[in-house]
């Protein structure tokens, strides 16, 4: 596996990007081009219907896993900072965006609580936060 960093943070689940969404999108097509070329309405209401669905599925499937990989995130900063600084995080967590959050779990122990209240100090971007870690620590485990 390659070591994670900025570039190659992003990650694709195989089965739902590259297939579940290329065969949907070939099936509207198809339905498309059926109401069109039979002006059929039943074939209007199909492709309309799949692409509801897939909006649906796309959005349920976010909302539920970044929700709760929010929350861990949230506790899992909670912890780090509580290992680094014997205080608790709650001060600072409250300063900053869940985005903010999720982008200083990118950095090293060392690196952590000043970039931290820099991004404060600064409101630094989710992106400005990442862009600033010199030793950035791989997150192996998203999904």
């Amino acid at each position: 596996m390659k070591t994670q960093n900025y570039k190659n943070h992003v990650q694709y689940y195989p089965p739902h990007h590259f297939v579940f969404y290329p065969v949907v999108l070939f099936l509207m097509g198809v339905g498309l081009y059926m109401s069109i070329t039979e002006h059929s309405f039943l074939w209007g209401f199909v492709t309309t219907q799949g692409a509801v669905i897939t909006w649906l599925a796309f959005m349920l499937r976010q909302h539920y896993a970044l929700g709760n990989q929010d929350r861990i995130v949230r506790l899992e900063m909670r912890l780090r900072y509580y290992m680094l600084t014997h205080e608790s995080f709650e001060s600072s967590e409250s300063q900053l965006s869940i985005q903010q959050i999720a982008a200083l779990r990118f950095a090293s122990d060392e690196e952590l609580v000043p970039l931290l209240k820099r991004a404060i100090r600064e409101n630094l971007s989710p992106d400005q936060i990442k862009r600033s870690i010199q030793n950035w620590q791989a997150d192996e485990m998203r999904l």
